[in-house]
């Protein structure tokens, strides 16, 4: 290349480069805030990133959430803030701060002209309400939720905020001494700060859709239930998780509150003066007073889950499943991974990940017991005889692992996705119902056996675009799988269609339908016309919801010392 053409390339780059779209200093409702502008690729398309916009005022130990006082001059928004206060995960330590009240925003922008009226998805992450932050496990500077993919390749705006977790964010003693559910208020005082501030950003204030994991999926399900809520947030993705989990909502909070509060030293008779005195206890101590046990557990997992969301009277002000008319008008996805309970089942039946290790069926039918104690003899009988059907009279370790998986999946998160289906199908005006199951195999093939098909959490990679972010750790298959789920979801946020908007989709996703052949869409790197299905796993749903159900309880959930 001669001189005149490098300088030729120089001017063009120049030229392209003054005439960047690009924010800049952006007005908020607490001051100015100026991010970072960035060019994706040699002569591809801008991208404005805010990290660490303060959302409401550092937090006081066990209060609600409040509004942020403001700043003078231009805040620099370039970096991530810390974290809500929690345990590291030897949980011998902690990490985090109480001053955590920060949300991180991706603009996509076309060449020379700013976006306007943009889709905008506010991301809740996971955790099981103890872990987790809104910029996601790190590794080498690439965060799990690094929102520039879904924001590029969607054209909308992607949020992403941190909450209180653990005792800071969810204790309660069940009354209004301490009501709990700090960390929901966290979250709802994020999407009202979207809501009002995101039109400066070049995001449409009237097209919100949140969508969440795990606890986040089940926070993005009490958000729309709650009446705090009304007229915030148009549609709604969760994933793995919906507030009628039997992990979702904490039904014993004042158990856990004492168990806390014996840990450091503070008065249990009144719940007044456990409270006050709760308020003045180090953060630091409070978050460690919980120690969520995994080895050598009398019990399955889900019940050592402390620290959840209370019916509170007020947020919550009913049992989720009598709140689904507040989600009327809320277009909603649901779905579950095919393996969701394995990482629980794991923990539960560690035999299960051990190819030479054999399980009994007197292993299975314990652990039924555990997952169902308030229902004795009958419920776990029942469970049993149902999910031993499959089983040959050899007894094929493979088939029996299996059994404990599709046992601890549907049990912690598909019965409940699915009522939550029916539930917002049945009180829906004029919002649109659709499910899913994701069932791309696992990608942890030297540590899990190779029958494991999706296990919690292993979708997330792909709604984030982590196979083009991180093209070397991935396959094209992956590729072709990450490009649907992100035009599905950003379609979705879009129109209220998953198969409507700016990006093409594999095949059409069918609304779902309140019947025994209700349709869902299953997911994976081969979506074709026969991943469009009914039905699914309807037998053990309706034993679940119907047959187990109206079994007499024998006892309420076990309580362990």
């Amino acid at each position: 290349m001669d001189r005149w053409a490098v300088l030729g390339f120089a001017v063009l780059f120049c030229l392209e480069a003054a005439g960047a779209a690009k924010l800049g200093i952006v007005s908020t409702e607490g001051g100015f805030v100026e991010g970072v502008n960035k060019r994706l690729g040699l002569f591809g398309d801008y991208m404005d990133t805010f990290k660490g916009i303060p959302f409401a005022a550092p937090t006081k130990t066990l209060e609600d959430p409040q509004p942020h006082p403001g700043w003078p001059g231009t805040l620099q928004t370039k970096e991530y803030k810390p974290r809500c206060m929690q345990s590291t995960l030897t949980q011998t330590d902690i990490r985090g701060s109480e001053d955590c009240l920060y949300l991180n925003i991706w603009v996509p922008q076309g060449k020379r002209q700013v976006s306007t009226n943009l889709p905008v998805m506010v991301w809740i992450y996971g955790g099981a309400f103890i872990w987790g932050g809104g910029q996601g496990a790190n590794f080498l500077n690439n965060y799990l939720y690094d929102g520039e993919e879904i924001a590029n390749r969607g054209k909308v705006i992607v949020v992403t905020f941190n909450y209180r977790l653990g005792p800071l964010g969810f204790l309660s003693t069940g009354d209004g001494a301490l009501p709990g559910n700090y960390g929901l208020k966290d979250q709802h005082m994020a999407i009202a700060w979207v809501k009002r501030n995101i039109k400066n950003f070049g995001g449409d204030p009237n097209n919100i859709t949140l969508f969440g994991e795990s606890a986040g999926g089940a926070s993005v399900s009490l958000q729309t239930l709650s009446p705090y809520n009304k007229g915030l947030i148009k549609r709604a993705i969760s994933q793995s998780g919906v507030g009628l989990c039997p992990w979702a909502i904490q039904k014993d909070p004042l158990f856990w509150a004492i168990k806390v509060a014996h840990k450091v030293g503070c008065p249990t008779d009144n719940t007044t003066v456990l409270a006050n005195c709760l308020r003045v206890t180090d953060p630091k101590t409070l978050t460690l007073a919980y120690h969520l046990e995994v080895t050598n557990l009398r019990y399955p997992l889900i019940h050592y889950l402390g620290f959840a969301p209370v019916v509170d009277g007020d947020f919550i002000p009913d049992d989720p499943k009598n709140l689904f008319a507040n989600a009327a008008d809320v277009d909603y996805v649901l779905g579950v991974n095919d393996m969701d309970g394995h990482f629980f089942a794991g923990i539960d039946m560690p035999s299960i990940n051990r190819p030479l290790a054999s399980i009994t069926p007197q292993n299975v039918y314990r652990l039924i017991q555990g997952l169902t104690v308030e229902k004795g003899t009958p419920g776990a009988d029942a469970a049993y005889a149902l999910y031993t059907q499959v089983w040959s009279n050899t007894e094929d370790q493979e088939v029996m692992k299996r059994t404990v998986v599709d046992l601890e999946t549907d049990y912690i998160f598909l019965v409940a996705t699915q009522q939550a289906l029916q539930l917002h199908q049945a009180n829906a005006k004029s919002g649109k119902t659709y499910s899913y199951v994701f069932s791309e195999p696992s990608r942890m093939p030297f540590i899990y056996p190779a029958w494991v098909g999706a296990d919690h959490a292993d979708d997330i990679q792909y709604v984030f675009g982590k196979p083009f972010a991180t093209p070397l750790g991935y396959k094209p298959r992956h590729r072709k799988l990450s490009k649907a789920m992100i035009a599905y979801w950003t379609n979705f946020a879009r129109t209220g269609d998953p198969n409507q908007g700016e990006s093409e989709v594999p095949i059409a996703w069918v609304p779902y339908n309140n019947n025994d052949s209700a349709f869902y869409l299953d997911i994976n790197h081969d979506i074709n016309y026969d991943s469009v299905k009914q039905g699914l796993r309807v037998p053990y749903v309706n034993f679940w919801n119907v047959v187990y159900r109206n079994l007499p309880d024998v006892r309420t959930a076990a309580k362990r010392e």
